[in-house]
């Protein structure tokens, strides 16, 4: 499990219920994301999904002279 810096007990469940939920797929982030959206399917709730925005480009640190 995660260190924390904060007591809040509140933050503590959370991430402890992320890290069980996790662990069941071998922390395998393309097997939790699989099992998040067939949760989503079976839920019977309404998702809404955006589209990906485009890439903005950014600019450098510092200033051309």
């Amino acid at each position: 499990m995660m260190k924390t810096t904060t007591n809040d007990p509140i933050v503590a469940e959370v991430r402890a219920a992320r890290d069980k939920h996790a662990a069941q797929f071998g922390y395998n982030v393309q097997e939790i994301f699989k099992n998040i959206q067939a949760r989503q399917q079976t839920s019977g709730r309404k998702y809404v999904c955006f589209p990906a925005r485009p890439a903005t480009k950014t600019s450098s640190a510092t200033p051309n002279q």
